[in-house]
């Protein structure tokens, strides 16, 4: 038996698919090892509270 998601369970769902999406993607156009550093950055930018920041994003 298969409970219904919640609204928010259903919103990080999207989520989740969208960054799957994108990660296929940076996988196709320039491969494995770059989509897990971008990733990586990314998560680290969020955990140091840098997202959002113009100045502190530029690579």
């Amino acid at each position: 038996m298969q409970q219904a998601l919640s609204t928010e369970e259903q919103s990080k769902d999207r989520y989740f698919q969208q960054l799957a999406k994108i990660a296929e993607e940076m996988i196709d156009d320039h491969g494995k090892d770059f989509a897990t550093g971008a990733l990586i950055l990314a998560a680290q930018w969020i955990s140091q509270g840098r997202l959002g920041n113009a100045d502190e994003t530029k690579h």
